[in-house]
């Protein structure tokens, strides 16, 4: 029974190893792509990459998407981040996350007029959990992120099947909505668990040298 515990203890830590190696090269990866200039957006983008893409806002409608509370200049408030409809160059429809913005303001969003360049990431549908708050569709309340039923609540039933997450510099106080920074970066906290497992199996070692020592019971 120790030996086999001792296969799995030991397989369990090697795995999070080998977890650890690919996760230090995921954000590898994610680090070179963020401090690299943006590529320009084609079809589907890959993973971890940043990229610009080019048109003018539609901002007629805009959609909330999630429930996060932050303490701003004039105190603690709740808000969400602003989807709005980007029409491209080449005329397809992108759904961008703006940033976030308290719910209650007291001046309007700044949106900019007129062609611009937005860089940012892509992130891709969710799906929603057992305990998600469902969507307000009338609305335009989202607490998934689902851009086929955020482009159909806002009237743009083509959309690209992804949110393009706009980076940039924190807003100036008072102004919304306010970006993201920089890329996501998974957690890496493989190393730990590798630890832990190596450290039951030397645990289990240790119990069974104890026990051995002792000898057969009458």
């Amino acid at each position: 029974m120790t030996a086999a515990m001792l296969v799995v203890l030991l397989g369990l830590g090697s795995w999070q190893v080998r977890r650890m190696v690919w996760k230090e090269s995921m954000l590898a990866q994610i680090a070179a792509a963020e401090g690299a200039p943006p590529i320009p957006l084609k079809t589907i983008p890959p993973p971890f990459a940043k990229i610009s893409v080019s048109g003018v806002f539609l901002p007629e409608r805009t959609a909330l998407y999630g429930a996060e509370v932050r303490t701003t200049s004039s105190g603690t408030a709740m808000g969400a981040r602003m989807i709005v409809p980007f029409q491209r160059e080449d005329g397809g429809i992108l759904l961008v996350d703006r940033g976030w913005a308290p719910l209650t303001r007291t001046i309007p969003l700044d949106l900019p007029t007129g062609p611009v360049a937005v860089t940012g990431y892509a992130r891709f549908a969710d799906a929603p959990g057992w305990f998600s708050a469902k969507d307000d569709l009338a609305a335009l309340r989202f607490y998934t992120l689902d851009p086929a039923a955020m482009g159909m609540a806002l009237g743009q039933t083509g959309a690209a099947p992804f949110v393009l997450v706009a980076l940039g510099p924190a807003a100036a106080a008072g102004h919304w909505p306010d970006p993201a920074r920089t890329l996501p970066r998974p957690p890496n906290n493989h190393l730990i668990y590798a630890i832990t497992w190596f450290g039951l199996a030397i645990a289990l070692l240790t119990i069974f040298a104890i026990w051995a020592r002792k000898g057969p019971r009458a």
